[in-house]
């Protein structure tokens, strides 16, 4: 990376009383994330593809009045324990779900991102000040992640 656009890493979890299993066969469609993910409002699948490493599509994300359509290809997928994706749009970096066994019917669900904000977006300056934001809205998706896989 370029001097001056490394952001630190934002991680959120939580503990859900389902099995990795459980929760891959609700995450692993990856259009439900908008049922769950607050700031994603429409996703678009850029192909025929719409599952596994190598998916790409488009996600319409919106944080407070900020809008950007955030081009997102799967990086890596192991079924019910992660998934990563590489962040192609205005916002650029990497991003992994990892799903945990903590005990014999609970999984911990991690959401780690490392982000890079553009120039016009104060780069390194708007990262600060969007991180705790961020980690916020992450915190409340995944809440109603919980919430509706625990409910199925």
């Amino acid at each position: 990376m370029a001097l001056g656009t490394i952001n630190p890493s934002i991680e959120v979890s939580v503990d859900i009383n389902r099995t990795p299993d459980q929760i891959w066969d609700y995450v692993q469609d990856i259009s439900s994330h908008v049922e769950w993910m607050a700031d994603a409002e429409a996703i678009r699948f850029l192909g025929s593809q719409t599952h596994g490493a190598g998916t790409s599509f488009e996600c319409d994300t919106k944080v407070g009045p900020l809008r950007v359509t955030d081009v997102m290809t799967v990086t890596s997928w192991e079924d019910a324990r992660q998934m990563g994706v590489r962040h192609e749009g205005v916002v650029t970096g990497e991003g992994m779900f990892t799903l945990t066994p903590v005990g014999e019917t609970t999984t911990r669900f991690t959401w780690n991102e490392d982000l890079v904000f553009p120039f016009w977006m104060a780069g390194p300056l708007g990262a600060t000040v969007a991180r705790p934001i961020l980690a916020a809205i992450w915190r409340r998706n995944l809440a109603g992640l919980k919430a509706r896989v625990e409910s199925l």
